[in-house]
């Protein structure tokens, strides 16, 4: 219910709503009181890699502002009112709607956190907003014993379309008999990993030569844990690109849990690896992010390159016909590779290969075409939340968020062929304002919809899920190996929950000598 009002105030906002507020005319001042400040970065229960909140600018008079104060208007700070140092980095996005997001990222936990939002050093709203204890960073070892208390903590969906039709082909899912067919049918040819969690531990055991990948499973599983208790279960996962199970539902099916799906397989589908990984390595290792690309979506609407846009690699066939489409009206498209591999006896006819283009210069043009690569191009949940109209090709293959997309609202559908590419990129010239808001509806998903938050509560309701349709024991099989939880020397975490209540002398000695630590280190380090 919260995410749905969340997504009216936005919208309202954004003049998109017949009942919208009023507009802040130009050269309006922000004010302290009148401007809004909400999300679940307030919340002390709600644990995420990076933390983010939202500030809407209001002036005196109860204008919302459309466009953006100055990216320097609100100064964030986040303390410790016991402590003199707090390793907590903060970051305040400008979206240049009139709107921030603010993110943060711990790295070491707190009694208390006090976050102070000022506009010319007055306070914003109700700041500064005090989240009482503890209050646990990313890295903390620290599961909520009960996964209700956690999903209400997280406002998670009551449900995934997504999860209730793949899960609705297996009826019960018996792990003693996939531990043997599995290996069996798909071992030798395909690479996968067995995973079981029990007791809120990850074992595993990889099948194939190719198991890189494993690495973002084991992640993301590692920080889940963390954070809630996991029910226990045992399921393989697929770490290429296409899904494997190809059997009829009348035939005898397997679960196999992929990154992508396809309306010729069974599998069941988990958010692709790519936006797994940005989810914990926001504010890390990675530089485009669901949050990032929110600060970065180009000129506005109307000082936009009026040209669809595309570049990538030649994966597809139809990424060479758009590449030779582009060429015979560069009026109209504007596509080129960046690398062959696929098709690399073709490079003479579809060359010559272009400099990368940083992903953030994507949304300098009004139109992105997002067309297939070897499955689903993962690229999509980052163009919608961009400030551009996505023009979506027809596909076989889906993410686990497509069901909930739907053609002229949250994207401009096109032929799988390319065959009416021209026709859609005329008909969004000239119905300009329709467009407009096609664009911001499908930003207004991807923030809804793909941010951190929700990443992790589906994956928990998947894994919830799927739990429930076991028949046998989950178990730790011969082979396997425990995925060891990082260490944390420099800034250890003393986890204060236990299944019969909190230690409070024990949570209080942990954060007298994490002080110790957090001063050690700033001062001599």
């Amino acid at each position: 219910m919260l995410r749905k009002l969340l997504s009216l105030f936005v919208l309202c906002c954004l003049g998109l709503l017949e009942h919208t507020p009023p507009v802040a005319s130009t050269g309006a001042v922000p004010s302290a009181t009148r401007t809004l400040v909400w999300g679940s970065g307030l919340e002390a229960n709600i644990v995420l890699p990076a933390r983010f909140f939202y500030i809407q600018t209001v002036d005196s008079s109860g204008r919302n502002f459309t466009s953006s104060p100055g990216e320097n208007t609100f100064e964030v700070k986040i303390v410790s009112p016991v402590e003199q140092f707090t390793r907590i980095w903060v970051q305040v996005l400008d979206r240049r709607d009139g709107s921030f997001l603010v993110r943060y990222r711990m790295y070491a936990s707190y009694t208390d956190l006090h976050v102070h939002i000022l506009l010319n050093d007055k306070h914003v709203a109700k700041s500064p907003f005090i989240l009482k204890g503890p209050v646990y960073h990313d890295g903390c070892d620290c599961p909520q014993p009960s996964g209700s208390v956690w999903k209400k903590d997280m406002q998670c969906p009551v449900s995934f379309p997504q999860i209730e039709q793949d899960l609705a082909l297996f009826p019960r899912v018996d792990p003693d008999r996939n531990a043997l067919e599995v290996p069996q049918r798909f071992g030798q040819r395909q690479s996968l990993c067995h995973y079981t969690i029990k007791d809120n531990k990850v074992y595993i055991k990889t099948l194939g030569e190719h198991v890189g990948f494993r690495i973002f499973m084991d992640a993301f599983l590692l920080s889940l844990t963390r954070k809630v208790r996991v029910p226990d279960l045992e399921f393989f996962v697929n770490l290429g690109d296409w899904p494997l199970e190809k059997r009829r539902p009348s035939e005898r099916l397997h679960p196999i849990f992929s990154w992508c799906g396809s309306n010729d397989t069974r599998d069941v589908v988990m958010p692709t690896y790519d936006l797994t990984e940005s989810v914990l390595e926001t504010m890390g290792r990675v530089s485009l992010d669901m949050m990032s690309v929110q600060a970065n979506t180009g000129p506005p609407w109307r000082e936009k390159n009026a040209t669809a846009f595309w570049r990538g690699r030649d994966s597809r066939k139809e990424r060479l016909e758009l590449v030779k489409l582009a060429r015979a009206h560069p009026d109209m498209v504007d596509a080129a590779f960046t690398n062959f591999f696929f098709f690399k006896h073709d490079e003479s006819l579809y060359g010559p290969l272009v400099k990368h283009v940083s992903f953030f210069d994507f949304f300098k043009y009004k139109y992105q075409i997002n067309i297939d690569g070897t499955v689903a191009a993962y690229r999509l949940p980052y163009l919608l939340a961009g400030d551009s109209v996505v023009l979506k090709q027809d596909s076989g293959y889906y993410e686990h968020f497509y069901s909930q997309l739907r053609p002229w609202e949250h994207y401009i559908p096109i032929r799988a062929d390319l065959a009416d590419l021209q026709e859609k990129i005329h008909w969004a010239r000239e119905q300009d304002e329709e467009a407009r808001k096609i664009a911001v509806a499908g930003q207004q998903f991807a923030r809804n919809h793909l941010m951190g938050d929700s990443i992790f509560c589906y994956y928990y309701k998947l894994f919830q899920e799927y739990a429930k349709l076991q028949v046998t024991e989950p178990k730790v099989r011969e082979g396997m190996e425990q995925v060891e939880q990082p260490n944390d020397d420099l800034f250890p975490c003393s986890c204060h929950r236990t299944p019969q209540g909190t230690d409070e002398l024990d949570w209080k000695g942990f954060m007298a000598l994490h002080g110790f630590y957090n001063s050690f280190f700033l001062t001599n380090v």
